[in-house]
């Protein structure tokens, strides 16, 4: 975002909108939400955030880097998973 636009004044009229109640408010363009739609949810609890991750060049071997293309997409990520589990079942010892 340039120095421009973060100077800009917002043309949001904020009083209006403070002083709308909640039923004023047009919800026409949201669908509501269903019993389907909360029994697909996904309760996470206790789950770690996904590290930052750094774009590095590594030298691989060519027929490992063939490997993992064979075996499906995200073949960098696979890599990766997998050093990380190397790396956390070492770092336990």
């Amino acid at each position: 975002m340039n120095k421009k636009n973060i100077l800009e004044k917002s043309q949001t009229n904020w009083k209006k909108i403070d002083a709308m109640t909640d039923e004023e408010i047009d919800y026409s363009d949201i669908p509501p939400i269903t019993d389907e739609i909360w029994s697909k949810g996904v309760l996470r609890k206790g789950f770690k955030p996904i590290p930052q991750t750094n774009q590095v060049t590594l030298a691989i071997d060519r027929d490992i880097i063939d490997f993992f293309k064979e075996h499906g997409q995200n073949h960098k990520k696979k890599i990766n998973q997998l050093l990380r589990a190397y790396m956390e079942e070492h770092q336990a010892k």
